[in-house]
């Protein structure tokens, strides 16, 4: 027992020293709606939020100490489609009844956005506050939610409903193709001149007769 409370002791330890140094990633939404990924702050403009910044589930209010603990080490799952091991992390999550926000990575813009954030596009990956884990090992992601201090058994309330899964890039309407210009209108025609009369000719003698 004491061996595995300085285990936890020192992941708690390592938590803490990883949320000072690890590197922020933010997701950046730009005026015209285009999300990005940096590790800058944004400019002026555009809205941003810490990329895999969870997301608060509907129903019931979570517990005070829950709360607590998902505000300071909010969960971040990225899995893909037909991933074993993406299905094993989120039933643990589940089971246990952690709070977590789900990414689904299957564009190549997700991809591109998940090599920003974790420096490859294996799947799973996770995060715990800046904690990444790389991969699904039940042990070691056990560990981790044990140092965040998310209890062993679910104290999830009865009418809670965990978000639904959406794209790590969120998908942006293509805009309507715009209206093909009418063709300009034709030049009305122009009355055609009066024939010119022959020589000799005149509104007055019309037959020409040489006189």
């Amino acid at each position: 027992m004491t061996f595995i409370r300085h285990a936890a002791a020192a992941a708690a330890c390592t938590l803490l020293a990883l949320a000072a140094q690890a590197q922020q990633v933010y997701r950046i939404v730009g005026p015209d709606g285009r999300v990005t990924f940096s590790d800058r702050p944004p400019a002026a403009g555009a809205e941003a939020a810490p990329a895999g910044a969870a997301a608060q589930g509907s129903g019931d209010a979570l517990p005070y100490q829950l709360r607590q603990i998902a505000a300071r080490f909010p969960v971040t799952l990225y899995t893909g489609s037909d991933c074993a091991p993406c299905d094993g992390a989120r039933n643990l999550l589940v089971n246990r009844g952690v709070p977590f926000t789900e990414r689904t990575v299957g564009s190549n813009e997700d991809i591109e956005a998940l090599r920003r954030l974790s420096g490859e596009s294996s799947l799973p990956f996770g995060t715990i506050g800046r904690q990444q884990l790389k991969g699904f090992s039940d042990s070691e992601w056990s560990q981790y939610l044990d140092a965040a201090g998310y209890p062993r058994q679910s104290q999830l309330p009865p009418g809670y409903r965990r978000p639904p899964a959406t794209p790590l890039v969120a998908v942006q309407a293509r805009p309507a193709a715009p209206e093909a210009e009418s063709a300009p209108a034709a030049p009305a025609a122009r009355p055609a001149a009066p024939a010119t009369p022959p020589a000799g000719r005149t509104p007055a003698n019309p037959a020409g007769i040489i006189f």
